[in-house]
């Protein structure tokens, strides 16, 4: 099994419980093509770099993955059909960082109290 980081962007305007069916939706594939999904992290509403669809931020969910080629297909498959998603990335790794949360909002507030 090869280890993946998958992260993809919702628009904006895409409710909280709409951001759950869709990550529900790429973890039911996950499960149906014999991956798993280590860890899922919302990283939340984040500006973009630039305008994507015309949309100034996006909403990120961040799946760690162990699988295969055939399932990071079907994914992107998926995904570039689904008009709630801007972009998605793949990226394969040799092992997963499971300890640090980039975007955790707990991690933010103490860097202010340092």
């Amino acid at each position: 099994m090869n280890l993946y980081e998958h992260t993809i962007i919702a628009r904006q305007d895409v409710s909280v419980n709409d951001l759950k069916k869709i990550e529900e939706k790429y973890l039911k594939i996950v499960e149906k093509f014999n991956g798993k999904v280590v860890k899922s992290e919302n990283w939340g509403l984040l500006n973009l770099s630039y305008l994507i669809k015309k949309n100034k931020k996006g909403n990120y969910i961040h799946f760690k993955i162990e699988g295969n080629g055939e399932l990071i297909l079907e994914l992107e498959k998926n995904e570039r059909i689904d008009k709630n998603l801007l972009r998605f990335v793949t990226i394969r790794v040799k092992k997963f960082d499971l300890k640090t949360e980039y975007f955790s909002k707990d991690k933010n507030k103490q860097e202010k109290s340092n």
